[in-house]
């Protein structure tokens, strides 16, 4: 949406073949995260809310707005480009946006859910303040199943109202980066409590869902976004919370970045002997991140394993000795369209220079003609990775996100390595 130009509708219309026939991209997923929503002080406490805000965290982490941005506009007010059905909402309707066209799309597509994602890199604002007592945890949840789940939107712009968005949302996930710390520096965290707390807090969410679904005679999903750094695994008890949940969507990208000065993988299957990192960075990888949330406790059958649309990327890169620029030195992250050091599959497919597909790790690197270097998942990366889920007995697999695949090149192939 926005500058990617990417709507709801495109999911339904963009098609890819399987087993030749052309199918629907909505076809190809069992599920879909909206992100984001956010959770904001009130009422004394933490509460899901809807605003319309900029976010200014990313570039002004210590003003007092950073992390309390949200999309209101964007959610259930706007009219879209292209709808699912084709047709124009009308203008006195209680819901439009991104909401009404995901309650078309799962109404084409009856295989569909869809859940709504709290929380995020930029939103983890509230939730180690939020979860400190019981008290506090169940204002938090029940705020956001009544908001999300009864569907029960603020009026605003002539849109919402009780019950409004019923129907929108078949579960929550919980996208708290990360409990004891680690993500924004406007964040709130504990770094004693959170461990146990983000157990509680699933818990009440569960229970918050249960009471919402015997109301509604439905059973309502409970999912969590988690970190792959075996340093965050070791700051939740999986064991524990892993009862309260459905399944967990387990981030295993980002591992490295334009952050650090050398180029290295960012979504890496397996470990590289040949990696100079070194400590808690050499576990930096999807296999080491799956072994240590096994022997935590989570059953490989609540694991999802995460698939980047999108790359990372380094520019300033020499070749090496190795004459592929992997592990050098650089001056910085590569332009990206949106974002210095990062762009989506769409673009990375397209830009001129050599591809390797290393050996040790199972992912993708290209080094341009530029000194540019990046690493990102293609189709046959995605195969590997869809044979290890395999191999390994996960549940399956989910991707961040569908508009850097605007082709439908890599849904289809995590759907046909299923």
């Amino acid at each position: 949406m926005y500058g990617r130009s990417y709507e709801v509708a495109d999911i339904h219309t963009t098609k890819t073949p399987v087993n030749g026939v052309q199918t629907s991209v909505a076809d190809q997923l069992t599920f879909i995260n909206y992100a984001f929503g956010n959770t904001y002080a009130k009422n004394g406490g933490y509460e899901c809310d809807m605003v319309t805000s900029a976010e200014v965290g990313n570039d002004t982490p210590t003003s007092p707005q950073a992390g309390t941005g949200g999309d209101a506009y964007a959610d259930y007010q706007r009219q879209p480009t292209r709808t699912v059905d084709g047709k124009t909402v009308a203008w006195d309707a209680p819901l439009t946006g991104n909401f009404l066209q995901l309650k078309l799309l799962k109404a084409a597509h009856p295989n569909l859910k869809v859940f709504i994602s709290l929380g995020g890199w930029s939103w983890s604002k509230n939730f180690s303040a939020a979860a400190k007592t019981d008290a506090l945890r169940k204002q938090l949840a029940k705020s956001c199943v009544k908001m999300f789940i009864a569907g029960d939107l603020p009026v605003q712009d002539g849109r919402g109202g009780p019950g409004s968005a019923k129907g929108v949302f078949d579960g929550i996930d919980i996208d708290w980066e990360y409990p004891g710390g680690g993500g924004q520096p406007y964040n709130t965290y504990d770094a004693v409590n959170d461990k146990h707390n983000f157990t509680l807090l699933m818990a009440e969410f569960r229970a918050q869902l249960d009471a919402q679904g015997a109301i509604d005679g439905k059973r309502y999903a409970l999912t969590a976004a988690i970190g792959a750094g075996t340093e965050k695994i070791a700051q939740t008890e999986p064991t524990l919370y892993s009862q309260y949940m459905d399944w967990v969507n387990l981030m295993s990208y980002d591992f490295h970045g334009a952050w650090e000065s050398t180029t290295n993988f960012h979504a890496p299957l397996y470990h590289d002997p040949a990696d100079p990192a070194t400590g808690i960075l050499a576990k930096y990888n999807t296999n080491d991140a799956v072994t240590a949330l096994v022997a935590a406790g989570m059953p490989r059958n609540k694991i999802l394993l995460g698939v980047p649309f999108y790359g990372r990327g380094w520019k300033g890169v020499a070749a090496g000795p190795n004459a592929n620029g992997l592990y050098q030195t650089t001056t910085g992250g590569a332009a990206g369209t949106y974002e210095t050091g990062i762009d989506d599959y769409k673009v990375l497919v397209n830009k001129a220079g050599t591809r390797w597909y290393h050996p040790q790790t199972k992912q993708l690197f290209l080094y341009t003609g530029t000194g540019e270097w990046w690493s990102y998942d293609d189709p046959t990366v995605i195969a590997t990775k869809m044979q290890y889920v395999k191999d390994q007995s996960l549940r399956g697999a989910f991707s961040w996100e569908l508009d850097g695949d605007a082709s439908g090149a890599l849904t289809s192939a995590v759907w046909k390595g299923r």
